[in-house]
């Protein structure tokens, strides 16, 4: 946990708790250990803190949140203020990262030496909570107010070089080449002669910093954020053990909060996401280093760009010229921004476009490691593309297909290497899109599947491991949530004030707004799909009228809302006003008034009711798998846990009632309550 040696008099003790030396209970014990011993110890006249591995310190060790071991003694504000009264000097060898608890750790410490590619951040915003161990209070001391400010209500790390390079910063006493930076450290070490403490700086008011860095976090949904200015204001206009105080005390109060419980369930379900049943390190994988995407449409170029941009070889291939051009196109586009934004240097973009190999032909097939289908979302014309991939792929390439609904066994049925197959549906766009929903069909072996979630991984990906259905995790949900959009305005309501009241709520688009982005011919030709395989599908008439009526949405001008040309923003349409009008005399059903808390609370219902059904089938592994296909692919808000989270503060015996009351009030409803 804590390894010690001795150099010039100079005490070293290197951190070591794979795999971001967090600071365990056990480790900070073994920390305030010795440095009382050493503090005692004559032949030492100072003290070295690095970390072993690939951080100085990522923070709290995650394994103990929400556990006593997180608050006993020596808690970490207690061990960083130990730290600081050591009679010796003390030196921070940063090296890598070093981020949340990491850095507060650092900045207790009387000397900082930080390896120049290392990362420094205080995220805890992140989690909806402010640095609790003294962070808000040194960190300005150390960078000025404004720096300070920015990093805390942020949560994004900087580099150490650039941190190193502002003018009056002292949270930096030396910026060197990784590979010096424990000599150079020993040797500060040796010389130093005095202990200066961040805690004894003053900080320069900056009222206008304040008031900007006020007005924004304000603004956001939750409150961590105003929190953290606050916290950080108080180490302007109050002695530095009366601004730790306010920081203790903002942090316990946000620790209290549902939008800090929404935001840590989140943060643990995104590293449970990839823990999957029969998967593990020992699992054999299979090399990937040339991907073929067959189909250069919007998704096809999409998938394309973001292999691409990993580094993989891409074989594009569309069988139209004119397709395939506008495809590549689309990826140039793509590539080009980001050398546009400083993100990509030229020489890279260069070296990348390299790795890109369009064709109208087949022939690349049989070099492919991996074979990403991204046809038209048919399934005898998928069943056709696999039948030739199975002709001519060579042994051990996997077949992926992007399909967003369709059944993965019985694309994988007309293979004669059902192992092979697996599901890998990309989000729009698939370039910039986090979420990739792995679809694992009742013969994909074991092996693929861990290579499909490496290569996941290694493009940028979220991944979600889901079983085979309709619709898999995330489309599956869609549908009985837009299914109650639609009733609602059968009911009386407006596509505006569904979409203003789910989006006052936090997420990103409502339903309809959501629709004319993503186009509402997809959803059109799903269901068509359906009822031609004689699949039951609940009636839209209303959606369909709006289709037969060439309302596809943006790319049409018009869909849910008319557009300008040009123009992404969409106004209320009187055409589909019209539709509606004439749809709810049909339906021989007067408009009546519904306030936007009931439209909430039906649009979540009807999700969170179907993730629970995707786990009594087995479709999804966890509840928390379910909260991060939405977060991290339909804009649900993070500071909201996500449906199941949601679902889940619910009580029982009240979720029943509403549901009772539900069912009874709607009985024509197609929500999900009509079989809960």
């Amino acid at each position: 946990m804590l390894n010690e040696t001795l150099r010039d008099g100079v005490a070293v003790l290197v951190m070591e708790n794979p795999p971001v030396n967090g600071l365990s209970h056990a480790l900070r014990s073994a920390l305030w250990a010795a440095v009382e011993r050493l503090e005692a110890e004559p032949a030492v006249r100072a003290i070295v803190i690095t970390g072993s591995g690939k951080a100085f310190s990522g923070g709290a060790d995650i394994r103990e949140f929400g556990k006593p071991e997180s608050f006993a003694h020596p808690h970490l504000p207690a061990l960083t203020q130990r730290i600081e009264a050591c009679a010796k000097p003390v030196v921070a060898a940063v090296n890598h990262l070093a981020l949340g608890g990491g850095l507060e750790l650092a900045l207790c410490c009387h000397h900082r030496v930080v390896a120049d590619d290392a990362q420094l951040g205080l995220p805890e915003v992140n989690i909806g909570l402010l640095p609790g161990a003294g962070g808000t209070q040194r960190l300005p001391r150390a960078l000025g107010l404004a720096t300070a400010l920015q990093m805390i209500t942020t949560g994004v790390p900087q580099r150490a070089a650039k941190l190193a390079a502002l003018p009056g910063q002292a949270l930096i006493d030396a910026c060197v080449p990784a590979a010096e930076l424990l000599d150079r450290a020993v040797a500060l070490a040796a010389a130093a002669t005095t202990c200066p403490r961040l805690s004894e700086r003053a900080v320069p008011g900056d009222e206008a910093a304040l008031a900007a860095a006020r007005a924004q976090a304000a603004a956001l949904p939750y409150p961590a954020p105003l929190a953290c200015v606050e916290a950080v204001a108080a180490a302007t206009d109050r002695p530095f053990l009366e601004g730790l105080k306010a920081e203790r005390e903002g942090f316990e109060r946000l620790m209290r909060t549902e939008a800090s419980a929404a935001l840590r369930h989140a943060f643990f379900a995104e590293r449970a996401v990839g823990k999957v049943p029969g998967i593990e390190a020992h699992t054999p994988r299979r090399p990937i280093a040339r991907v073929a995407v067959i189909g250069a449409g919007t998704m096809g170029s999409g998938i394309a760009t973001a292999c691409l941009m990993a580094g993989l070889q891409v074989d594009l291939i569309e069988s139209q010229e004119a397709a395939l051009a506008r495809g590549v196109a689309a990826l140039e586009k793509h590539v080009q921004a980001q050398v546009d934004k400083g993100r990509l240097k030229a020489d890279k973009a260069a070296a990348l476009r390299a790795n890109l190999k369009p064709s109208t032909g087949d022939e690349a097939l049989s070099q492919a490691d991996l074979v990403i289908e991204a046809v038209f979302e048919d399934m005898a014309l998928k069943q056709t593309v696999f039948r030739k991939l199975d002709a001519v792929c060579k042994p051990g390439a996997i077949l992926a297909s992007n399909t967003s609904t369709l059944d993965v066994d019985q694309i994988a049925a007309v293979t004669q290497r059902p192992n092979d197959v697996v599901g890998l549906h990309f989000f729009s766009p698939a370039a910039v899109m986090k979420l990739l929903e792995v679809v694992r069909g009742a013969a994909t072996s074991a092996e693929v599947l861990a290579t499909a979630l490496d290569f996941g991984k290694r493009i940028g990906k979220t991944c979600v491991v889901s079983g085979v259905c309709d619709g898999f995790i995330g489309n599956r949900m869609l549908e009985p949530y837009l299914q109650q959009a639609l009733f609602l305005l059968d009911e009386g309501c407006t596509p505006q004030q569904v979409d203003r009241a789910i989006e006052a709520w936090g997420f990103a688009m409502g339903p309809f707004r959501m629709g004319d982005l993503a186009g509402n011919d997809v959803s059109w030709r799903v269901r068509q799909q359906r009822v031609k395989d004689g699949k039951t599908v609940w009636p839209q008439p209303l959606a369909d009228a709006l289709c037969e009526a060439g309302r596809f949405g943006q790319k049409t001008g018009g869909g849910w809302y008319d557009y300008a040309p040009g123009s992404r923003q969409g106004t209320p349409s009187p055409a589909v006003d019209a539709l509606m009008a004439a749809h709810r005399q049909r339906l021989g059903r007067p408009a009546r008034a519904v306030p936007d808390d009931e439209i909430v609370d039906r649009l979540l219902l009807a999700l969170g009711l179907e993730g629970q059904a995707l786990l009594q089938e087995g479709i999804a592994l966890r509840a928390s798998d379910v909260d991060v296909v939405y977060l991290a692919g339909y804009g649900f808000p993070r500071w909201r846990g996500g449906p199941m989270f949601a679902l889940a503060q619910r009580p029982a015996e009240a979720l029943q009632a509403r549901l009772a009351e539900l069912t009874q009030a709607h009985p024509s409803d197609p929500g999900p309550w009509r079989r809960a």
